[in-house]
């Protein structure tokens, strides 16, 4: 989502887990009946994250006109009927999650604030959780998530004053478990408390894969969902695991890069970028492949189809900050972002250039599938 010195958030942690850096899932709670099984014809909802921030250069600032236009393709192009609205700023989130909510879709507003002090993390949640409920008293479909994976962007909980400190720390074996699970455990209760106490809706958060968190806290259990396998029966095996709460399961993000190998790096895909140079560069000699990007898409939506899931997010809609240089493979940036759009600039070595979306091969993949769910079920 928001990045930091050119990395996402969510490909940060999603690297640490798949390097065996997060710690094991435990089981909490007792499965309901009713729910918790596999071959239930897959999300009930579909969509896509759309990330909102500062921007990292003049011309990627945030755009209430361009997010209107974006809100739109997002409902009439690709078809999703849910959108994650996500990152730092109460009014960038606010009047997203409205504008979103007007066009007639379902909301799942997701408030990230990072690197801030604990107080101003929560009073960031409780205000966007106070407009949530407001949408929702005004009858619009939303739900609310508290934030993900606060044990990596929650400042004290992992030693390090940025995330690029908490990381090395990490990666370097210095920090302790135990410790750091307690501190998670405590923080991630009061963020619920705060949730709970000005949103009465649904209440959700969003966790990396092998997190350990007390699901008993929330209504909705969140994964950021980044496996690769060969066959779709390991994908189902391995999202079964999470139904064991008894709860409504979203994988509130799932998605890889347009470079073949991408989907096999997994939530390493963004690793081949060298931020130290200027400007920025593509490590190796990568393949652009918007073909496999789209093709992990759909093999990830058809082991979705086979497992009860409340909703599944595409992460994500657009990435302003990483552009499509198609003469100049080395610094394609948009190889190594998520985004199911290429972001192409007017000027490219201008960073007050003005700029535009244009749809991947993954974006009109889901556009396909997406299409086909809203007309094949009720929401």
């Amino acid at each position: 989502m928001r990045k930091t010195k050119g990395i996402k958030r969510a490909q940060f942690l999603t690297g640490l887990a798949s390097a065996g850096l997060a710690v094991t899932v435990l089981p909490a709670g007792r499965a309901d009946a009713a729910r918790g099984r596999t071959g239930r014809g897959g999300p009930r909802h579909h969509g896509v994250v759309y990330t909102v921030g500062e921007g990292e250069t003049p011309g990627t600032a945030f755009s209430a006109a361009r997010m209107r236009k974006d809100i739109r393709a997002i409902r009439d192009e690709l078809h999703a009927d849910t959108v994650d609205v996500t990152g730092d700023g109460v009014a960038r989130l606010t009047v997203t999650a409205g504008e979103a909510a007007e066009q007639g879709l379902r909301v799942w507003l997701q408030p990230t604030l990072g690197d801030a002090p604990e107080r101003d993390i929560l009073d960031h949640m409780a205000e966007t959780g106070r407009f949530a409920e407001r949408l929702r008293r005004h009858g619009a479909a939303v739900d609310f998530s508290v934030g993900c994976e606060f044990w990596l962007f929650v400042p004290g909980i992992v030693p390090g004053d940025t995330v690029l400190e908490r990381v090395r720390n990490l990666l370097d074996g210095t920090v302790d478990h135990d410790a750091m699970q307690r501190r998670l455990d405590r923080f991630t209760a009061k963020a619920a408390a705060v949730g709970r106490s000005v949103f009465h809706g649904r209440l959700g958060y969003a966790a990396a894969q092998d997190d350990r968190v007390d699901w008993r806290l929330f209504d909705i259990v969140g994964i950021d969902y980044y496996s690769y396998f060969p066959r779709r029966a390991d994908y189902v095996r391995e999202l079964s695991r999470y139904l064991r709460w008894g709860k409504p399961l979203a994988i509130t993000e799932f998605g890889t890069c347009a470079y073949v190998g991408a989907p096999q790096a997994g939530g390493m895909g963004w690793d081949v970028v060298d931020y130290d140079k200027e400007p920025e560069e593509i490590k190796g000699d990568l393949v652009r492949s918007e073909r496999t990007q789209a093709a992990y898409l759909s093999q990830l939506l058809d082991a979705f189809s086979s497992v009860d899931l409340y909703a599944a997010m595409a992460f994500e809609f657009v990435t302003a900050d990483a552009p499509h240089r198609p003469d100049d493979p080395r610094h394609d940036l948009d190889m190594a972002s998520y985004s199911l759009t290429k972001t192409i600039k007017d000027r490219p070595d201008d960073p007050d250039s003005d700029w535009h979306w244009e749809p991947k091969e993954a974006f009109h993949a889901l556009a396909r599938r997406y299409h086909a769910a809203r007309t094949g079920h009720r929401r």
